[in-house]
């Protein structure tokens, strides 16, 4: 229920050890340890140097296996359903890992994998090359003449290209004003005039004239946008060319096919590889930290943190090994202290936001045990809704027992459902006004457990938003001031923190005697206690610098406490988020009970109209909810006394990506 205390520790290793020491530290996961840019031991004894040696031959084995996981992802026919996108991670035991991981045999089915993507990547070039041939060719089909042939002439020069079908005619008129022998054989010209071939369009044309006239010849192709085509070095007829890339690309599809199916084959050892991927991937970790760590020519110094109260644990595991050491340090001054935050079972999925946040300072206060009630609450206020609650609640079980890994955000979610459900019951929400339209029986339960209507009485849900707004912004005041306390700032304290407690407070008592809420003559009194407070937070609240300095800032701290009626202000985006889903809901039912009206289908529109018009209603208020309660704990609520800026405990251990192993390895 607060930040951990952490211990600085060294670890002396004689290197033969060190592999297997860091194998079962990682396995517990308690130790964060240092490189050497960070450790102080290498500030202390400049001879003590990392190796920085990359160990290559690990992060080449990745990559392969990067690579055949990818490669045979494409060619695996199971389909993945909701339950693969909540629990995407394959299921191990303890002795299927061991196995896997001893098992020699895989490294051959990397190769075969390379090997067959190589073949693959090249059989399908070949395919396209080949259908390109084919279509490039089908054009001229009904060339008689040897492909070779085209262009061997002595007194004339034989073109070859595709030729826009408007501009047929036109050019053909054009060519036969040019003095000498030119034709223009086309689409056109062997149907009655010797087509040639088409390819969409265009027109494959041959256009054959006198060397003489060659370069106007080309000068008007240019212009009526005549592609030339070039056969290369190919000999025959095009039906002779035809037939042989087709046939080549027959039997290029069928190899294709046949290293395809060989692939699909391979995938059942889809499982391995991804267990061997997770395997050298914490392996990796490991070698990283021994070869980044300071160290002599015989002995590794792993210098790291420890949470205090694992710190027997730790012991335990260094002294398993005979030529291996821990010892507590003092840490350095100015050292940055990495923060986890422990909370316990109910609190804990709370944890979410701090984290988004960003950890506090290793020297302030962990705020999840104090946004979790408030983020929980105002979060139901925003849906107001026990029905939408009833759903959350059902939802979030649901998905907690079927998802993998980090369930903190669903479970969190789950509390706030839970909140959620008491607020419509004392507010009678319970999707919408359903109760009242579709089951007027249960109208007197409804109204029995129910405090006040949000849209009959809006003034009791604006006092409870502001209220409510108001108490945690105190509750943040008071933290700081105890956390002030304990710290032994007693200055800041009292003329940062008690001032504004007093004044504050002082001042809602005397605008409540204005109201008439208390008697005139005690407002009066309190009235003339804010006074105090005020000059302190004028004279004192600022104590660096200057005369000048300190009563400007003074100053200016006084002024800003009507900022703290814009942050009580913030809270009735409670109410108006509250109200805004009540009324939707409303609406909803309204049209579902006039969809009720339409012959024979009424019944079912009346349902569609039901369930999507809630379930669309609930997530959208459930977004609106989630950030606006977010931004009330980060803007208003964690700067009355959070101090960010933490450093994260990030302790080696070992991470899956692929797997979810039912045992500890």
């Amino acid at each position: 229920m607060a930040i951990a205390r952490m211990s600085k520790v060294i670890i002396v290793s004689f290197y033969t050890e060190a592999s297997e020491l860091l194998e079962k530290l990682q396995r517990e996961g308690i130790c964060q340890i240092l490189n050497a840019e960070e450790a102080m031991v290498s500030k202390d004894s400049p001879d003590l140097a990392a190796t920085t040696r990359r160990p290559k031959d690990i992060e080449e084995l990745l990559g392969k296996l990067r690579r055949s996981i990818a490669f045979l992802d494409n060619y695996t026919d199971v389909k993945k359903g909701l339950a693969d996108i909540l629990s995407p991670r394959a299921v191990v035991d303890e002795k299927l890992y061991n196995d896997v991981v001893s098992d020699e045999q895989i490294f051959k089915i990397i190769n075969q994998c390379e090997q067959l993507q190589s073949h693959i990547e090249r059989l399908r070039s070949e395919c396209e090359s080949l259908r390109g041939t084919l279509e490039q060719l089908s054009p001229w089909r009904s060339l008689q003449t040897p492909v070779e042939e085209i262009g061997q002439l002595q007194q004339t020069i034989c073109l070859a290209g595709l030729l826009p079908v408007g501009h047929f005619e036109n050019l053909q008129e054009q060519l036969s004003e040019l003095a000498g022998a030119i034709q223009l054989v086309s689409a056109k010209a062997e149907a009655g005039a010797g087509q040639v071939g088409a390819a969409g369009n265009r027109f494959a044309c041959l256009v054959i004239c006198l060397k003489e006239n060659a370069s106007e010849v080309q000068k008007l192709l240019r212009s009526a946008e005549f592609e030339p085509v070039n056969f290369g070095t190919w000999t025959g007829t095009i039906a002779e060319l035809i037939k042989k890339h087709t046939e080549k690309l027959k039997e290029a599809e069928n190899q294709l096919n046949s290293r395809i199916d060989s692939a699909a084959a391979l995938t059942k050892n889809l499982l391995k590889l991804q267990i061997l991927l997770d395997h050298y991937e914490n392996l990796l970790k490991r070698e990283q930290a021994k070869d980044n760590a300071p160290a002599t020519q015989h002995a590794v110094f792993l210098e790291g943190w420890v949470k205090e109260h694992d710190y027997p644990r730790l012991e335990k595991i260094v002294s398993s090994f005979g030529a291996s050491s821990v010892t507590k340090v003092e840490p350095a001054e100015g050292e940055e202290i990495p923060v986890e935050i422990e909370n316990k079972t109910a609190v804990k999925p709370f944890e979410v936001i701090t984290r988004l946040y960003g950890m506090p300072h290793h020297l302030n206060v962990d705020p999840t045990v104090y946004l979790a009630p408030f983020f929980a609450i105002f979060f139901g206020m925003c849906l107001a809704d026990a029905g939408y609650g009833l759903i959350m609640v059902v939802l979030t079980a649901l998905l907690t027992r079927k998802m993998q890994g980090d369930k903190k955000l669903i479970m969190m979610l789950g509390l706030c459902g839970a909140a959620t459900i008491v607020i419509g019951v004392l507010t009678g929400g319970w999707f919408g006004d359903a109760v009242q339209q579709f089951v007027p029986a249960l109208k007197p339960l409804r109204e029995k457990l129910m405090w006040f209507d949000p849209l009959d009485k809006p003034m009791y849900f604006f006092a409870a938003a502001v209220g409510l707004g108001y108490f945690q912004i105190q509750t943040g005041l008071v933290i700081a001031l105890v956390h002030s306390i304990k710290q032994k700032d007693y200055a800041s304290a009292l003329f940062n923190k008690l001032t504004w407690l007093v004044m504050l407070n002082s001042v809602l008592i005397l605008g409540a005697s204005k109201t008439g809420y208390i008697p005139p003559h005690i407002g009066s009194i309190f009235g003339k206690v804010a006074i105090v407070p005020a000059a302190m937070i004028f004279l004192f609240s600022h104590r660096q610098g200057g005369l000048a300095a300190r009563l400007g800032m003074g100053f200016y701290n006084l002024f800003s406490s009507i900022f703290y009626l814009g942050d009580v202000l913030s809270y009735l985006r409670l109410m108006a988020l509250g109200m805004v889903g009540a009324g939707l809901a409303m609406a909803i039912n309204v049209i579902a009970g006039i969809s009720y009206k339409i012959p024979v289908i009424g019944i079912l529109v009346m349902i569609l109209v039901l369930v999507g018009g809630h379930l669309f209603n609930l997530v959208l208020a459930m977004l609106s909810a989630f950030v606006h309660t977010l931004r009330l704990q980060y803007v208003e609520f964690f700067p009355k006394f959070l101090v960010g800026g933490g450093k994260s405990f990030e302790p080696l251990n070992k991470k899956y990506e692929h797997i979810y192993v039912t045992k500890g390895i």
